[in-house]
């Protein structure tokens, strides 16, 4: 059953006619590495086996495993009683550790589905998309494939993750989510900068092909964009607008840019705070409406134990792997989420 909202936090979600809410929690995690103790030979993944740099054994994986179950089961639940109804995710080598992940204790009782595709990716890292199974009914995936040149070689390809589109209902409602991981910042963000606009195009080109066949497609953004809420590859490229009173019937609307304007990060580097995890939404999703679910309220789940708790970075998110190998931690990101809410 969905869970009846009368307060939430601070917000009352009470009107002045005493009405009652329906809300789904819709979150996205990088899950920072999260390998299976077995040496894949078409991967770049020997770090992460018992031979490996990090001697990733049995025991380690399934310490990682618990850590991660754990967070994700506490991701909204002071608002939902629950972990997130739709659960976006990065950074996972194969179906198979996603499997492992809902039988945990964490959060097999709450009987997550699964949908996901080996990407072509070098180390062989994946998304996904989960989903419990008493909300959400997938009708239709699909797998989209970015394809990367380098200017300067442009016979050679880079390979990387793809893109997931899952459309389905959701306790009624149609929606569509795309599910992403776009290429890192390396050798330098200006430098890297066209990876991920290119992501950012095709993007786009799936969201133009759901808005042709429904212009009041109700369409939701996840991931770890490797880009902040300002650059270009959402601002100019997928146009992204960051104020609800811009917004036209197909236009998406990021509600982490304001986040991030106040200084607001799901990570940290060299002391910068940076918000590449973000979820976006379709005009659709935004508008009142009394008879769909409709955004209320975004978040950045940076609660205590997924902090760093000393030293050089305290406060950072409390990673799961160092240069001597696994801290015991959780992940390099922090996960976020956005509350979505209906009339009873």
């Amino acid at each position: 059953m969905l869970f009846t909202l009368l307060f939430l936090g601070s917000y009352v979600l009470q009107a002045q006619r005493k009405e009652e809410f329906e809300v789904v929690s819709i979150g996205f995690y990088n899950l920072e590495n999260l390998y299976d103790f077995h040496d894949d030979p078409n991967t770049f993944d020997d770090d992460r086996a018992p031979s490996g740099k990090d001697r990733w054994t049995q025991d380690l994986y399934q310490k990682k495993l618990n850590n991660m179950a754990y967070a994700i089961s506490e991701i909204g639940k002071e608002f939902t009683g629950r972990p997130p109804d739709i659960l976006g995710v990065c950074e996972i080598e194969n179906l198979q550790v996603l499997e492992d992940l809902v039988k945990n204790p964490f959060l097999k009782p709450y009987n997550y589905g699964i949908v996901h595709f080996d990407s072509p990716d070098r180390r062989g890292i994946d998304v996904a998309l989960l989903y419990r199974r008493e909300i959400f009914s997938p009708k239709q995936v699909s797998r989209h494939e970015l394809v990367l040149f380098e200017p300067k070689e442009p016979t050679k390809r880079s390979f990387t993750r793809d893109q997931l589109l899952v459309s389905g209902s959701m306790a009624g409602d149609q929606v569509h989510f795309l599910i992403n991981h776009w290429p890192s910042r390396s050798g330098g963000e200006k430098l890297s900068s066209h990876r991920r606009e290119n992501a950012a195009k095709l993007n786009r080109k799936i969201v133009d092909s759901l808005n042709r066949i429904d212009p009041y497609a109700r369409i939701m953004i996840m991931g770890d964009f490797n880009d902040d809420p300002h650059n270009t590859s959402l601002t100019k490229i997928l146009g992204v607008k960051s104020r609800k009173e811009q917004l036209l019937l197909k236009d998406l609307y990021n509600p982490y840019a304001n986040l991030a304007r106040r200084g607001a990060g799901s990570l940290a580097y060299r002391d910068q705070w940076n918000l590449f995890d973000q979820i976006i939404l379709s005009t659709p999703l935004v508008e009142k409406d009394p008879s769909k679910f409709s955004f209320f309220k975004a978040y950045i789940f940076n609660e205590p134990f997924l902090t760093t708790p000393t030293g050089q970075y305290k406060g950072y998110p409390f990673r799961s792997f160092g240069s001597t190998g696994f801290t015991g931690g959780y992940s390099d990101h922090f996960p976020v989420y956005v509350l979505l809410i209906k009339k009873k």
